[in-house]
């Protein structure tokens, strides 16, 4: 009898370590709902920022790195003005992309937010990881905001910082 619930428990061992786990994140459900044609928004201003973000940092000594959660903010500034995000890009240390989240138009509603979460076990960015953004606003509108939440928690402490983007176009 203790040899079949040892082998069940082994069985669902076995089973539960190939769970693939999602390592970022954006909230696909509704990224699709923001998709939009620009053809005829020929009236828009272009921008492109540049936002540093951290997978990791150095803990000690440059040999031992400390993982963290990131968290990209995504924010609508104008409480009047649609804005259009067309491209978000994250790149790694040595600049080589990692992963486009998006390559094609949305839109933030007003005063909108919206995020992209970076998982603490995801270090494929690095110690110097960075996202692009392109995007348009109507013209006269402010320009939309974009920040980077690092955090990471272990025992009793807790490290957070935060980093925003820099207007390069």
């Amino acid at each position: 009898m203790k040899i079949k619930y040892l082998s069940i428990v082994i069985v669902y061992l076995l089973f539960s370590c190939n769970e693939k786990k999602e390592i970022s994140s954006i909230h696909s459900e509704n990224w699709s709902k923001r998709a939009i044609n620009l053809e005829s928004k020929d009236s828009l201003e272009f921008g492109k920022s540049y936002l540093s973000v951290y997978s990791q940092i150095y803990s000690m000594t440059e040999h031992r790195t400390h993982n963290l959660t990131s968290m990209i903010s995504m924010r609508n500034t104008s409480d009047l003005d649609t804005i259009y995000l067309l491209r978000v890009e994250y790149y790694d240390t040595y600049g080589k992309s990692v992963r486009i989240y998006v390559d094609s138009p949305i839109f933030l509603a007003p005063m909108e937010t919206t995020e992209i979460i970076i998982d603490e076990i995801d270090v494929s960015g690095g110690t110097g990881s960075n996202f692009i953004f392109e995007w348009q606003v109507p013209k006269g509108s402010s320009e939309p905001l974009f920040e980077g939440i690092m955090t990471s928690t272990m025992g009793q402490q807790g490290l957070s910082f935060t980093t925003q983007a820099k207007r390069i176009k």
